[in-house]
């Protein structure tokens, strides 16, 4: 990779788009660090995302959210991945527009529904019809999701290096994210 990223990539996108397997890849091949803001909220709390959100409610851990984004903002530049509803608050999106770049992994339902639907540790989709609450979550989502910056479309087959790649190419036309950008 040729350029070098002027600021930090931040990864959005619902449950499930692969921010955090593509978000890894990424920062591998443009050698940049990692992280992802629920890491960062589960080690600080000593609990997982679904605990706290048991525990303390969701809009404690928005609140504790929004703190961590701020912060891993203002450290070195590289990619970040956020959870679901992180970009759904108009403070995110504003402390990522102004420290960074948001890149919506845009997938269909039934892609995501195909990556979460055995997984235990999504919290929102603990419900009677968690396919039904994933359809209503991305209806509702989608708005705020198609502010981000740049939107890359993930599809079903497509490989994790595949779809990090995809995204180098969408940065890569962005002079002020990435150095010899055209």
């Amino acid at each position: 990779m040729s350029g070098r990223l002027r600021k930090t990539v931040v990864l959005v996108g619902m449950m499930g788009a692969g921010k955090t397997a593509v978000g890894t890849q990424l920062a591998r091949v443009l050698g940049v660090p990692f992280r992802d803001s629920d890491d960062e909220i589960v080690a600080a709390a000593s609990m997982s995302v679904a605990e706290i959100f048991a525990r303390d409610g969701e809009a404690f851990f928005r609140r504790r959210e929004s703190e961590v984004i701020a912060r891993l903002l203002r450290g070195p530049v590289g990619i970040l991945s956020t959870g679901g509803g992180a970009f759904l608050q108009p403070h995110n999106r504003e402390l990522i527009s102004a420290h960074g770049v948001s890149v919506w992994l845009r997938a269909d339902l039934d892609l995501l529904w195909s990556r979460v639907r055995h997984r235990t540790t999504r919290p929102l989709l603990k419900t009677r019809n968690p396919y039904e609450t994933l359809a209503t979550l991305c209806r509702e989502r989608t708005p705020a999701y198609a502010k981000a910056d740049i939107i890359v479309d993930s599809e079903r087959d497509q490989s994790i290096d595949a779809m990090a790649r995809k995204v180098i190419v969408a940065l890569g036309a962005r002079a002020d994210v990435m150095e010899g950008a055209k």
